[in-house]
């Protein structure tokens, strides 16, 4: 048994060892070993400082805790249990502590400015060159500068923020697990595709609820058993049932998220005034693509003007499609457990095209061997799967795959865990475990990531069959994950995905595109039984119905971001012992689907914004902001050729493999000769003639 099983480097690592036990322990030891490295570089006299004892030695001084507390948050992201929870959040305040007091070490902060206004330092060229800009702003950004009572509150507080966001995302999964609703008669479940009902009755068999000779079906609020039960299900009092669930997530006691809000909003404003910003928005876009709240904000109400008249027509069209199929006087609105249903029918009349045609079209094991065909032709990768007993993980589902490069090096490794457990949080995400890259002294050391989402899971000895919004989920996260095991910049922190947040996206968003044609469905999407691929009528009427209700996507993502950076922007806004959510809905009232009741704001579920100190407060922009430049940069890929070696050639060198090594700008620049244009995106999305 390993001593440290958290610090151990073992690759890949050795799950069966991380226990919860061993966490309290693992990190304590490793936040001390880190701040005895920082403590070092902090003695050193002023006349001796180098590169080396500085700036890098900075860099390496984290190195084991950053791989170390990864582990910790992964495992409770994808096997939570009290015991690591409890493990987890009871040495979080030593890891936020830690982190936190890096950049307001006012003996640390004096010998890198030192250095770096020596001639040695203003010699530095490239990487080297941008790790001392990039330290030293991140330094100010912090609030190194400040005087020692400033900073001294800005631990605390980051302390605090660590604390309270922990607490909201264990809210979200704890409200998102507590509930669930037991079908007995099969007659209620008219409407719902077969794969939905016999899931359902999996679920319940997995709770010992039910017998064979009285079957019942269980449903929760898990996507997969979430998203056809509210599009598919004729009975209207079980789909109010369940949206009325959802929408209380992080609602009510014993996990409302309520006063976490508006403590997070109130600490997040209160950094940003102790930093010298006017909120939170202008101190996290300083340094992204953004670079002010003003800016992010005026490029959302760009899309939201564009996007409007369309909005509108495209509610008012659902509304009369429904009055005419039920005879319903208008005007009149829909409640909001009907939006999916009657879309789904009007796609269904419109293009005679139901989405779940295309299910079996889209098993598991071919959608994922697509796309590593299409990364190899692409990107020159050559992905493969090692055998069961070669390789520990942490639940028995999750498969390891090794990757190699067109030189045939091993650039890395990477899990994929890809179905829902009641262990596991919600939605899809891809997470680095190690940073490997350049070496020194020549060589390179592989990367380790994980893919991970909730999808369709088999059904006996059925095969997961996708949905097509799951299959661009899987390429999505496959982005994200080349990016970090592709990454060739050999200072660490600036390597893979540690780039801009409104950069971080487009190597995602950019995979979704060869989802949408035909030559690339080709490659995986056969029929499972049959094998055949997707018939041309069937394709035909997936792309006309492609920018179906389109405006309202785009109007639906306008709308997070918008309430983002307005809560970001104006914290101050409401009165103490208010409720956020009217307050919340109130700013993107005209972004939302008007309905009775009126649909509510996901503020007190939205784990993009809350359950990270920063993450994506601020920066949920981003992702319309990655679509232009992913819409952008895949016109080359249409224009030279979809499976084009040598566009993927430059993509590889010119952006995945570059990390931060430079601003994105540049990058993008590099590799599509000019800066970004929206147009591509505006066709794209429907919104301007093609």
């Amino acid at each position: 048994m390993l001593s440290h099983p958290f610090l151990d480097s073992a690759f890949p690592p050795l799950w069966s060892a991380h226990l919860p036990a061993n966490v309290m322990a693992d990190i304590s030891l490793a936040v001390d070993r880190a701040q005895a490295a920082i403590d070092e570089i902090a003695r050193q006299e002023l006349g001796q400082l180098t590169f080396q004892s500085t700036f890098l030695a900075l860099e390496s001084s984290t190195e084991s805790l950053g791989n170390a507390w990864p582990k910790v948050g992964h495992l409770q992201s994808v096997a939570d249990s009290p015991a690591l929870r409890e493990a987890h959040n009871a040495v979080l305040p030593k890891v936020t502590a830690l982190y936190a007091g890096i950049p307001l070490n006012a003996a640390l902060w004096e010998r890198l400015k030192a250095f770096a206004g020596t001639p040695a330092a203003l010699a530095l060229t490239g990487v080297h060159r941008r790790l001392v800009d990039e330290t030293m702003a991140d330094f100010r950004q912090a609030g190194a500068d400040l005087p020692l009572e400033i900073r001294q509150r800005l631990e605390a507080l980051q302390s605090e923020l660590a604390q309270l966001t922990q607490r909201y995302s264990e809210n979200v999964l704890d409200g998102t697990n507590k509930w669930e609703l037991i079908v007995n008669d099969e007659r209620q479940l008219a409407g719902l595709p077969a794969h939905a009902v016999a899931g359902a009755k999996r679920s319940a068999e997995s709770k010992k609820l039910g017998t064979p000779e009285q079957p019942v079906w269980r449903f929760t609020l898990h996507m997969p058993s979430q998203e056809p039960f509210m599009t598919y299900l004729e009975d209207e009092g079980l789909r109010r049932e369940m949206w009325h669930a959802a929408a209380a997530i992080g609602t009510a006691s014993p996990v409302d998220n309520t006063e976490l809000v508006r403590r997070i909003l109130t600490l997040r404003a209160e950094k940003a005034a102790l930093l010298g910003q006017a909120d939170f928005a202008d101190l996290v876009l300083a340094r992204r693509m953004a670079k002010t709240g003003a800016r992010a904000l005026g490029f959302l109400e760009e899309f939201q003007a564009r996007a409007a008249p369309a909005f509108a027509r495209e509610c008012r069209e659902l509304e009369e499609f429904k009055a005419r199929k039920t005879g319903a006087p208008l005007p009149s609105r829909l409640a909001p457990w009907e939006v999916a249903l009657w879309a789904e029918r009007l796609r269904r009349e419109k293009y005679a095209f139901d989405e779940e045609i295309l299910r079996p079209y889209f098993p598991m094991a071919g959608v994922i061997a697509g796309l590593f065909e299409l990364a190899h032709r692409v990107f020159g990768l050559q992905v493969r799967e090692c055998a069961a007993g070669t390789f520990e993980t942490w639940h028995p589902e999750v498969k390891f795959y090794e990757m190699h490069d067109r030189r045939g090096r091993h650039i890395g490794s990477f899990y994929a865990d890809w179905h829902p457990r009641e262990s596991k949080r919600g939605g899809a995400w891809m997470g680095s475990l190690i940073t490997g890259g350049p070496i020194a002294g020549g060589g390179r050391a592989p990367h380790l990531g994980y893919i991970c989402g909730n999808l369709t899971p088999p059904n006996g000895a059925r095969p997961a069959l996708l949905t097509h919004r799951e299959v661009e989920t899987v390429f999505h996260e496959f982005g994200h994950l080349i990016h970090h095991l592709l990454g060739e910049v050999e200072i660490k922190s600036l390597n893979g995905t540690n780039v801009a947040w409104d950069f971080v996206e487009l190597p995602s968003q950019i995979m979704e595109n060869w989802c949408w044609e035909r030559a690339s469905l080709d490659l995986f999407a056969r029929h499972f039984e049959t094998g055949e691929r997707i018939p041309d009528e069937i394709f035909e009427k997936l792309i006309a119905a492609k920018n179906f209700r389109a405006a309202c996507a785009t109007m639906r993502q306008v709308a997070f971001a918008k309430m983002d950076l307005l809560l970001h922007r104006r914290t101050a806004a409401w009165s103490e012992g208010e409720d956020v959510e009217p307050v919340a809905r109130a700013l993107i009232a005209d972004c939302l689907v008007p309905t009775e009741p009126p649909l509510p704001t996901i503020v007190k579920r939205f784990n993009h914004l809350f359950s990270d100190p920063v993450g994506y407060a601020a920066g949920y922009y981003s992702y319309k902001w990655a679509e232009v430049l992913d819409a952008d940069a895949f016109s080359r890929f249409r224009n030279e050729g979809l499976f084009s070696a040598e566009v993927g050639r430059e993509f590889v060198e010119k952006i995945l493999s570059r990390g931060n090594a430079a601003d994105p700008l540049e990058l993008f620049r590099d590799f599509m000769g000019r800066d970004p244009d929206v147009s591509a995106l505006l066709k794209r999305s429907g919104l301007a003639a093609a």
